[in-house]
């Protein structure tokens, strides 16, 4: 199974990636966490981020699509996958569905996490202090989110067209999300089996 998780940040997509990746044994391949592990342990990819990153700005399509080609195409993905983080901009979108036709697989759905900004950002403060996230400024929250609306929302247009995404009220529970997303996640295996 191949998922794409999309939304602001804040609305619990990669907490819920993770439960995902954990329920189904699919690789959770969240971009944010592979540049974050990329600065902590100095890499030249990490040294090129950072700045980046802690500005609020988008990685350069280019080390992205690099990034997460690379990461695809290891042997632990090769049954399915839960994307996070990318795409994040019609090009990237353009790029992962090539490169995915490329290795003859689809995405079966996506995820879309629909959050309102006063939430979102009451969240990615909450989580700033929890985990001491140091790319959780408020200019960094503002930017990101003004990034979302003009870039990342157009990506879940063009998804919605296929008439694989699912949109999901992110501003309930986590409890009560994830049991909407086991429900649309058995909808789509039966489906598949059937």
């Amino acid at each position: 199974m191949n998922l794409l998780v999309l939304g602001p940040q804040g609305s619990g997509k990669g907490t819920q990636a993770k439960r995902i990746s954990a329920a189904h044994a699919l690789p959770h391949v969240s971009t944010g966490d592979m540049f974050r592990a990329a600065i902590a342990s100095g890499t030249e990819l990490g040294r090129r981020v950072e700045p980046i990153l802690a500005s609020g700005d988008l990685v350069p399509d280019e080390l992205t699509v690099a990034l997460i080609r690379e990461r695809l195409s290891e042997e632990d993905a090769r049954d399915g996958f839960v994307l996070d983080g990318f795409p994040r901009n019609l090009t990237q979108a353009e790029a992962l569905d090539g490169m995915l036709a490329e290795i003859g697989r689809g995405l079966d759905a996506v995820l879309f996490f629909d959050l309102s900004d006063e939430l979102a950002v009451e969240r990615i403060r909450g989580r700033a202090l929890d985990e001491d996230r140091d790319d959780d400024t408020p200019e960094a929250i503002g930017r990101r989110l003004a990034i979302y609306h003009e870039q990342t929302e157009p990506v879940v247009e063009r998804y919605r067209a296929t008439g694989k995404l699912v949109p999901l009220h992110a501003a309930r529970s986590i409890e009560d999300v994830s049991t909407e997303i086991e429900a649309a996640l058995d909808l789509l295996e039966d489906g598949a089996a059937a």
